[in-house]
């Protein structure tokens, strides 16, 4: 996020932080969705005023529940949210477990390989990201992998319509026709969303062609729109 938090900063106080278990955050078990949703009332807390929220993927559904339980957010921008009108719960919780259990026995490498499979990462991406900085720092929080499949199996359809502020939720030309689809599907549930799609790779969305997007959706919440 550095980059996109660059060209965002000449325009906003952006606040980015590590989710609990991650980076410089320290963790408190057992994990539960609403301790990530104080997290983030805490950040808004200390900021001082309400704030608008930007958040991919899984994210994205930290940011729906935290919107839903009445947090002061003004506007919400989400990238690809992962959320399904029919989704298996039983497959879903099957999945949480098979990761834990890979967790708990000392596996870290093989819990990412399996977490990027099993949500659908292409194999070309696998195969470039294996054994790259970016596998090396999931590896090192695999624990929290597990914490973002809880939030999945916490998300329900019926989570968007307690979702009133406005949100636009984006997604790249370049992903794959179930991540489009769930983004307009998602759009279209809530009951002020908007949907977008806009030029990227899969699952993504570069900072130059994101931050405009952003910043004047944002802005149209310090008019009042």
């Amino acid at each position: 996020f550095a980059g996109l938090i660059h060209l965002l900063a000449p325009r906003f106080t952006v606040y980015h932080y590590d989710r609990r278990g991650r980076g410089r955050s320290t963790d408190t078990l057992p994990y539960a969705v609403e301790r990530e949703i104080d997290d983030l009332a805490a950040l808004i807390n200390e900021a001082g005023e309400s704030a608008s929220l930007y958040a991919f993927s899984s994210g994205g559904l930290l940011a729906l529940h935290a919107a839903a339980t009445g947090l002061p957010i003004s506007r919400m921008a989400l990238l690809e949210p992962p959320i399904e009108r029919d989704e298996d719960r039983s497959a879903q919780r099957a999945f949480t477990t098979e990761l834990a259990n890979l967790v708990v026995a000392g596996r870290p490498e093989d819990a990412v390989e399996f977490y990027l499979t099993s949500i659908g990462v292409p194999d070309d991406i696998v195969e470039d990201m294996r054994g790259s900085a970016s596998w090396s720092a999931m590896a090192s929080v695999a624990p929290t992998l597990v914490y973002d499949s809880l939030i999945s199996e916490a998300t329900s359809f019926d989570l968007l319509t307690s979702v009133t502020l406005p949100t636009l939720v984006l997604d790249s030309e370049g992903s794959s026709d179930d991540l489009i689809g769930m983004a307009a599907t998602v759009a279209g549930a809530l009951p002020n969303g908007s949907h977008r799609s806009l030029a990227g790779e899969w699952h993504g969305v570069s900072d130059g062609v994101l931050a405009p997007v952003l910043i004047d959706f944002f802005i149209g919440s310090e008019k009042g729109s």
